[in-house]
C-alpha cells in the first residue's frame, strides 16, 4: 500500500511540474540528447534488452511488456527518455501513441506522455 501512495505522490508531482511548465512558471525544458547517449546509458545501467532490437520490434511497447515485463511507471519513463532523444519524429509519435493506448486502456493516465502531445 505504501508503494502506491508514493507512485500516486509522484505522479501528482509530475502533474504540478507540467503544468507549471505550461505556465511559464518553471524555466527550462528537458535537454535533448542522441539515442547513442542513451544506449550508453542503459548499458551502464545493465538493463535486461537491448535498445536497438527493442526498437526493431514491430510494436516496441508490446514486446516491452509482454516479453520484458516493464513495470506501467518503466514504460512511461521509458518512453519519456526516447521523446526527448533525436529519434525520428514518426517514430518518437509512434511510440508516444502506443504507449499512451496502452496505458489508458489499463486505467493508468501518464501525466507525462499526455503532456508530450
Amino acid at each position: 500500500m505504501e508503494d502506491y501512495l508514493i507512485r500516486e505522490i509522484d505522479r501528482i508531482g509530475e502533474m504540478l511540474t507540467i503544468i507549471a511548465r505550461k505556465l511559464g512558471l518553471l524555466t527550462g525544458d528537458t535537454p535533448d540528447y542522441s539515442l547513442a547517449d542513451v544506449k550508453k546509458e542503459f548499458d551502464k545501467a545493465s538493463l535486461p534488452f537491448d535498445l536497438n532490437f527493442v526498437l526493431q520490434q514491430e510494436n516496441p511497447v508490446y514486446y516491452l511488456v509482454e516479453n520484458q515485463k516493464i513495470s506501467d511507471h518503466g514504460l512511461e519513463t521509458f518512453i519519456d527518455i526516447l521523446f526527448h532523444s533525436d529519434l525520428p519524429e514518426a517514430t518518437k509519435t509512434a511510440l508516444l501513441s502506443d504507449a499512451i493506448s496502452y496505458l489508458d486502456a489499463k486505467g493508468y493516465f501518464s501525466f507525462r506522455l499526455h503532456s508530450l502531445i
